[in-house]
């Protein structure tokens, strides 16, 4: 239950930052830092809700990571399409 729990916070804390990284150039300083910068409280969720580093939660995490990131900048490209009708 404890990395059901990681992992909603770790997509939950992804979001603003793919938000983020869906409005600058790819590989610029501000996207590497909206994907880098997330990082430490992953970390940290790991220890609160002690995961440890066992190998079988990182699929869970990394997949919810990404899955973080992925919908932030989906969300900013549906808004921007909305916003924006070409």
């Amino acid at each position: 239950m404890n990395l059901l729990y990681a992992a909603l916070c770790t997509l939950i804390v992804n979001l603003p930052f793919g938000y983020w990284r869906g409005g600058v150039k790819k590989f610029s300083r501000n996207w590497f830092l909206a994907v880098h910068l997330p990082i430490p409280l992953i970390i940290a969720f790991r220890y609160l809700f002690h995961l440890g580093f066992a190998l079988y939660t990182y699929p869970v995490m990394v997949g919810s990571f990404f899955l973080g990131q992925w919908l932030g900048a989906f969300y900013r490209k549906k808004k921007s399409a909305k916003l924006n009708p070409q």
